[in-house]
């Protein structure tokens, strides 16, 4: 099943501008949170999306596996270290890691087309 995950990002990034006006509290310090774990340290930020990613495959999220692999491309990463990052993810998950794996490889292609 072919999905469109350019749109899939827009609209989850819509729905949590959404849900930051109904619970901005929460969502504050959910993005502070991920800006102070995702920016550059010891680990680059490119290392942390690919972190993510994975931990996004092995949990079964869609939207976060979109916006992993989105967010690990403007970091730098190429497509293969997402394929690799995909390939550990299939190694802690197994099966299930499988199918969700083959997500990230179909949003990894749609946003390499976009990005040419």
């Amino acid at each position: 099943m072919i999905k469109d995950y350019s749109n899939n990002y827009n609209n989850l990034s819509k729905l949590m501008g959404e849900l930051g006006a109904k619970i901005p509290n929460t969502m504050e310090g959910f993005s502070k949170m991920h800006k102070a774990s995702s920016s550059d340290g010891v680990l680059s930020a490119k290392t942390k999306e690919l972190i993510a990613l994975g931990i996004a495959i092995t949990v079964r999220c869609e939207g976060c596996i979109v916006c992993h692999v989105h967010d690990a491309l403007t970091s730098g990463a190429s497509a293969e270290e997402i394929m690799e990052t995909i390939g550990v993810a299939v190694l802690m998950g197994g099966g299930p890691s499988v199918v969700y794996g083959c997500e990230a490889m179909q949003a990894l292609e749609q946003f390499a087309v976009l990005e040419n």
